[in-house]
């Protein structure tokens, strides 16, 4: 099934099959190839790849083979597949940190990943890029901080990291790529859990190129409800900050049989937003397994996995997936005047 032109182009997430891209592994390189050619023929433009942090950081030879990766992907006839980017802070590299020093250090790598980025010619990296990805907050005691202390530590570490995203604002500008930034429920990570946080963060962020990925599995779990969500993707709009879209279920399963309020989170969406909407599906991989506590099984990965039916496989989860998206989409487009 083809993506109607009428329709926002459709992007997969590799989350359903890896959180590394292994760009230096030719089996891999055919393996990535074999994904995106099936994929394709449900419909999806485009794919979001997720970009693994390197320790200790080596800029020059990421982005080496970052730049290898996509020239294989023209060669085997992809140069036409759009690809966005996964990227997230760390506690090595952590924009937020006290020490100016790590605060440097995490500007670099995430300078380096917008290069990864640009290489790929991809125009969108997205993911948790100011706190850490789930490194919670504890005392010098390792005693673990919540509520009120939580939110009071996680302000001071706000205004650490403006500095930071602000010098990258500008040096993503010049690499066309644009920086958006996810609000990720707070089972997942500390904060920013909330549109409304987020947008907050963004008033000491002076760079438009540094603005939001909304997701929907995000805001169904920790958003202020759809009143305030119109409003917020309303502003954001109007500041030239909404970058990104992504459709996910609260469980980060399968799209198809999952509980996302379509009308309420994408009509908003789609009056103000031109761009790509991603698909993001948590794979039941190893990578997930424990940080996510999946209970679900796995969706079986063609060529990689055992067969596994009656269970359905990656392909026929995200073949599902891309159908009820483009329906939803339809329905609404059809019924509005988006």
């Amino acid at each position: 099934m083809s993506n109607p032109s009428s329709l926002p182009d459709i992007y997969l997430s590799f989350f359903m099959f890896t959180t590394d891209m292994q760009p230096d592994d030719p089996k891999y390189r055919e393996i990535v190839v074999k994904h995106i050619k099936e994929l394709q023929t449900y419909g999806y433009k485009g794919f979001e790849f997720p970009i693994a942090p390197k320790f200790p950081l080596d800029s020059i030879n990421d982005v080496e083979s970052y730049t290898r990766l996509r020239d294989y992907l023209d060669e085997q006839g992809l140069s036409d597949v759009a690809i966005a980017t996964n990227v997230m802070a760390t506690r090595t590299y952590d924009p937020s940190s006290p020490y100016q020093k790590q605060r440097h250090e995490a500007l670099e790598y995430l300078k380096s990943r917008v290069d990864i980025t640009h290489t790929m010619r991809g125009e969108i990296m997205m993911g948790p890029i100011v706190i850490p990805y789930g490194d919670f907050p504890t005392t010098d005691f390792n005693d673990p901080i919540w509520s009120d202390e939580l939110q009071d530590e996680l302000a001071q570490r706000y205004k650490n990291a403006h500095h930071t995203l602000n010098q990258l604002g500008e040096y993503a500008e010049k690499r066309n790529v644009k920086l958006a930034i996810e609000p990720i429920t707070h089972w997942e990570t500390p904060g920013p859990n909330k549109l409304s946080q987020l947008i907050d963060f963004l008033e000491g962020v002076k760079s438009k190129h540094v603005g939001v990925v909304i997701d929907s599995a995000h805001e169904i779990l920790d958003g202020d409800g759809p009143e305030k969500f119109k409003e917020h993707v309303a502003y954001l709009a109007k500041e030239g900050r909404l970058h990104y879209i992504q459709v996910s279920p609260p469980d980060r399963g399968a799209v198809d049989t999952s509980w996302i309020p379509w009308q309420s989170f994408l009509k908003p969406v789609l009056q103000v937003y031109q761009g790509p909407i991603a698909v993001e599906i948590f794979n039941a991989i190893p990578a997930f397994l424990n940080g996510l506590r999946l209970t679900r099984r796995k969706f079986w990965i063609p060529g990689e996995d055992k067969e596994n039916k009656p269970y359905p496989s990656a392909y026929e989860t995200a073949n599902n997936a891309i159908q009820a998206t483009q329906r939803e989409l339809t329905k609404i487009l059809e019924n509005s005047n988006c």
